[in-house]
């Protein structure tokens, strides 16, 4: 399987010259199901590489992004496929965390901030303080995927609840093996990993799971590197950690994926069953906020625009893409300059179609 990074670079291969009505086309509804990048040159890759470069805008600037690990592969990617058309505009693209990014946009710091896991409250309100408006977008929809290790034949699916007896603050020092999670599971020692408390990931795990965002046991492996996590549970049978579904599809073969019970029958983290809105509670939005004083910028609004006009990228990076008919309802909200959060304070699982129905009309 392609490391992110030369995904990224293939990616931007694939997508040069894709136009939106091929987006729209390619979203099929939502219902695309998600398969790893193998690196072989596709009939698609071969026709854009025979394109002729597009030409030079004359914009100049920069377009500074931070936050979300898990977002920041697709805003790469699309930000090394707008340089071919736009070579004096420069994006770099940091990865501080979900928390940490919203730090700095709210600061007025930067002009994008990536995001696993839509605004909080609080946050909204320092922005507020600092002056900073925002433009809220969704750009993927992501299944927080559970896994463990290869050699775990136990533990095909689990209920929500089973996942709480692991994560909860009340089972630190005190639920260690896996026969405590159920009578009939080994006597196997239980390895837990996951990211950092700074990530929005943690964060909407532990608010799926547990019932509030940062509450949750605190001894595990945490890092805001999702490869580490991956490692932990590859190297330890009874580890078990979580992260997007991108980085599962990427360790798919040295991974195994849990099926979900969220109180319907058990799950898996399918294309269709994360769009769809199935996969619950796991299901989740990803996002960019946009500075709506950035977006007056010139290069800043381009960037938006082709961002959209891109799309396709989600795909090749592992997430899903939206379903059709959203797209042009938050290209509405981008030439409307719509500020405000409609994601805030959504319970975990809702379909991405459903709150976009409520708001984008």
């Amino acid at each position: 399987m392609m490391s992110k990074k030369n995904i990224n670079r293939s990616v931007v291969t694939f997508v040069a010259g894709v136009t939106l009505a091929a987006t729209l086309a390619s979203c099929g509804g939502g219902s695309t199901p998600t398969t790893p990048t193998t690196g072989a040159t596709t009939p698609a890759e071969t026709t854009a590489m025979k394109d002729p470069a597009p030409a030079a805008s004359n914009l100049s600037g920069n377009v500074t992004i931070d936050g979300s690990s898990t977002v920041a592969p697709v805003s790469k990617a699309v930000a090394e496929d707008f340089a071919k058309s736009n070579p004096g505009v420069k994006v770099p693209v940091g990865t501080s965390g979900t928390g940490g990014g919203f730090k700095k946009f709210c600061a007025g710091d930067i002009d994008i901030s990536n995001a696993s896991r839509p605004i909080k409250k609080a946050e909204a309100e320092d922005c507020k303080k600092n002056g900073v408006e925002f433009v809220e977008l969704p750009v993927a929809v992501d299944g927080l995927t559970v896994v463990v290790n290869n050699e775990n034949t136990w533990a095909k699916c689990l209920t929500t609840a089973e996942l709480k007896t692991m994560w909860s603050p009340d089972a630190q020092g005190k639920i260690s093996n896996w026969n405590q999670i159920r009578p009939d599971f080994p006597d196997t020692p239980l390895s837990l990993a996951g990211p950092g408390a700074d990530s929005g990931t943690f964060d909407y795990f532990t608010e799926a799971i547990n019932g509030k965002s940062k509450v949750s046991r605190t001894d595990f492996q945490p890092s805001e590197d999702d490869n580490i996590i991956v490692k932990s549970v590859q190297g330890n049978k009874g580890g078990l950690g979580f992260f997007g579904v991108a980085y599962y599809e990427e360790n798919a073969k040295t991974l195994k994926a849990v099926e979900i019970d969220g109180g319907k029958g058990c799950v898996a983290p399918t294309a269709e069953n994360i769009n769809s809105g199935k996969y619950s509670p796991l299901s989740r939005p990803l996002l960019i906020y946009v500075s709506k004083k950035s977006l007056a910028r010139p290069e800043v609004k381009a960037f938006v625009d082709y961002y959209f006009k891109d799309i396709q990228v989600v795909k090749e990076v592992g997430y899903i893409p939206l379903p059709a008919d959203a797209l042009p309802k938050i290209l509405e909200r981008v030439s409307a300059v719509k500020t405000g959060s409609t994601f805030m304070d959504a319970p975990a699982g809702v379909p991405i179609a459903e709150l976009l129905a409520k708001d984008l009309k």
